[in-house]
């Protein structure tokens, strides 16, 4: 595949739909898989990750889900053609980074995907927009799919075998990225963090771990997949999906309840430098985002769609800029050509200055 045309296609998780009025970005599920007779891990050879790599092509072949799927072999890319996959949340930083027979095969809208010989020979994962009611039940039938030709690593007692324990029994970690401006603002996201990692919760940045917060959105995913049934982790991560949402709504109403003009205040300037900046670093337009992103869920700010927010958010990425421009750019040239995509694609848009579309 071409990854120029891979570009310029935004993923149908960005579409915006099913959002809770633009704080649930999205909604994944994943699945951890290994398969009999292979070692797990580092204890495979690169000869066995091949044969591993043919297996599940082969399974890919007579699996409607996956049948036109994409394969992309992790060997044949450079670092940025890497670094663009993980950006589109298709592959893991680990990955990307990491050398040898693997892979990675995905659909056309990049609703399921399957990394090939990361920790696990198989991580499979749905994505969806918004509350995604729709990625475990998708994700599931790709495992029945893939299995009826694919013998499993698994035991009756523990369940799905994996690389890393805390993968094993389901092999499934639901999570939702979901935006908490309000909860930050009003100082109770350390409360909340608290009482999720108490729930056995973890809560990472947008590229889940090892990855940074940027923009206050926030992956909250289960840590336990063992003693408990996939419709139950399913229905604990909706559960706590939902309670963020109303946490999130409430910290909002205080803060427009509150602190109205300061709110405003922090929305319209963020908008009006987006739309104005030459100058654009990933932090600080990822940090600008999230000010409109709120001035959108308050309704200060209209005109402005979800799946235009989320859209850019991939697109102004270090490794999509650079393969828009087609060749590789420094820093400083990244934040000049950041704030003038931004400029430009704000510009197709008509807001008016009293907060209503025109």
């Amino acid at each position: 595949m071409n990854l120029q045309a891979l570009v310029k296609k935004p993923p149908s998780w960005l579409s915006g739909e099913d959002d809770a009025g633009g704080i649930v970005v999205s909604c994944r599920a994943r699945l951890a898989r290994n398969l009999a007779g292979y070692p797990f891990g580092t204890k495979i050879t690169d000869e066995q990750r091949d044969l591993v790599v043919q297996q599940v092509l082969a399974a890919a072949k007579g699996s409607q889900l996956m049948e036109t799927a994409t394969f992309l072999d992790m060997s044949t890319l450079d670092g940025n053609e890497r670094r663009v996959l993980v950006e589109r949340h298709l592959v893991s930083p680990a990955l990307a980074d990491t050398k040898g027979q693997r892979g990675v095969l995905f659909d056309q809208s990049e609703s399921l995907s399957i990394m090939i010989n990361e920790e696990d020979h198989l991580r499979m994962q749905a994505i969806f927009p918004g509350l995604g009611g729709e990625a475990w039940s998708r994700i599931s039938a790709l495992d029945d799919e893939l299995g009826a030709s694919l013998d499993w690593a698994f035991t009756d007692k523990l369940g799905y075998l994996t690389a890393c324990p805390t993968n094993t029994g389901t092999g499934l970690r639901m999570s939702v990225l979901i935006h908490l401006p309000g909860l930050v603002l009003t100082e109770d996201m350390e409360r909340v963090l608290h009482g999720l990692s108490q729930l056995s919760f973890a809560v990472r940045g947008v590229y889940g771990e090892g990855s940074n917060a940027l923009g206050n959105l926030f992956q909250v995913s289960n840590q336990s997949t063992l003693g408990s049934s996939e419709e139950d982790t399913v229905e604990e991560l909706m559960r706590i999906a939902e309670q963020l949402v109303a946490f999130e709504r409430d910290a909002q109403e205080t803060l427009i309840a509150d602190a109205r003009s300061q709110v405003e205040d922090k929305v319209w300037r963020a908008y009006g430098l987006l739309s104005n900046a030459r100058v654009l670093s990933s932090q600080e337009f990822m940090n600008l985002l999230s000010a409109v992103r709120l001035g959108l869920s308050l309704s200060v700010l209209k005109g402005v769609p979800s799946s235009f927010m989320n859209q850019i958010m991939i697109t102004t990425q270090p490794a999509h800029l650079q393969a828009e421009a087609q060749r590789a750019l420094d820093p400083a040239e990244r934040d000049l050509r950041r704030a003038e995509s931004v400029r430009r694609k704000l510009a197709e848009l008509t807001v008016d200055t009293e907060g209503g579309a025109a």
